[in-house]
């Protein structure tokens, strides 16, 4: 077998290959729920969420009636119901997930959900979404 020649790397030119330091740039955590911020967005919906590198875990707490505007967004989407029920409006759809179920929801596919009763919901989005760490999700709050 031929001997692979390997160019030398130029003085002052940084390798390609991410080292063990980058890699571990991400720290263990651990976060219980009730450390974490309670957001009320408007009188039947609140939130919390924990951020990652790539990915983001929101616990999203909906009250009968509560009614998420339709939207779409960049990121993709896993909502698990823990508690309760939401009915989606998606993909020309009329959608039920009650508890114990998953939707599993594409980037950029409009959707929209009423809650059916008092309902509490994982929803985990990759990457994170930038509008609701930075506050500026007003489909949510009312217009506020």
């Amino acid at each position: 077998m031929p001997k692979v020649q390997r160019r030398a790397r130029k003085p002052g030119k940084k390798r390609l290959t991410p080292t063990k330091k980058k890699l571990s740039k991400m720290e263990l955590k651990y976060i219980p729920w009730n450390s974490v911020e309670l957001e009320d967005l408007n009188p039947l919906l609140q939130r919390q969420f924990v951020v990652g590198q790539d990915i983001m875990l929101a616990r999203v707490l909906m009250k009968r009636g509560c009614i998420v505007p339709l939207h779409s967004h960049h990121n993709e989407q896993l909502t698990y119901i823990l508690e309760g029920a939401l009915k989606f409006w998606i993909d020309g759809k009329e959608i039920v997930v009650n508890a114990g179920e998953v939707l599993t929801i594409p980037p950029h596919m409009p959707h929209k959900a009423e809650a059916l009763e008092d309902t509490v919901d994982l929803d985990v989005f990759s990457p994170p979404r930038a509008d609701w760490i930075n506050k500026t999700d007003q489909y949510l709050r009312g217009g506020k």
